[in-house]
């Protein structure tokens, strides 16, 4: 599984540590092993631009998700075999690029009392079950989605305390504070999912 992070948000971030939990998430979602995934960090000028741009609205947000391959996807709800598919495409599946804010990050999480890498880990989490298909607008999907998000972070934040998670983003590659790009690359799909964490966000993050 190929997990590229970039950071290009000017703010230090564990990029093995949300490498490995992308992995843990796409793991349990038992996602085709070949899958690649994308996770850029942006400032908040970045990210209000992708906002501005797909969601029409003003101001940065946390996290927006940029879907590509979709039909190649699991169901919603489902488990499917990630080993067993005949479609030799299917070891090529591009899930797409999930872009979050660590700022808007930090402020959210200083006004939930948490963690930062906690609300970090979170918007990764949210933006990866985007990517797989799940959405809230309506409540079944909204308790679909974030009973679903709940259940990965317990677990994953389990795997972390027995420091399992030591090998799990052995093959990710990280961006670092390279050159950055002007778009993700999955902009060439029309469409992003934003995020809707159920509390309310800091003003102007959408």
């Amino acid at each position: 599984m190929s997990i590229e992070i970039a950071n290009e948000s000017g703010v230090d971030v564990d990029e093995s540590l949300l490498a490995a939990l992308a992995r843990h998430v796409l793991d349990d979602m038992r996602v085709h092993p070949l899958a690649e995934l994308s996770v850029l960090l942006v400032d908040e000028p970045a990210m209000t631009e992708l906002h501005v741009r797909w969601m029409g609205e003003e101001g940065p947000t946390d996290v927006l998700a940029f879907p590509m391959d979709e039909l190649r996807l699991p169901q919603p709800g489902g488990h499917g075999d990630h080993g067993s598919s005949s479609d030799p495409d299917a070891a090529e599946v591009l899930l797409g690029d999930v872009v979050i804010c660590p700022q808007v990050a930090a402020a959210q999480a200083a006004e939930a009392g948490q963690d930062v890498q906690d609300e970090i880990d979170l918007l990764c989490t949210h933006g990866i079950l985007h990517l797989l298909g799940y959405d809230h607008a309506e409540p079944k999907e909204h308790a679909t989605m974030f009973g679903l998000q709940d259940r990965l972070l317990t677990s994953w934040r389990a795997q972390r305390e027995s420091g399992g998670q030591s090998e799990s983003g052995g093959q990710s590659e990280s961006g670092g504070q390279g050159e950055q790009s002007e778009q993700p690359d999955a902009e060439r799909e029309a469409g992003a999912l934003e995020r809707d964490s159920g509390r309310e966000a800091p003003e102007g993050a959408g």
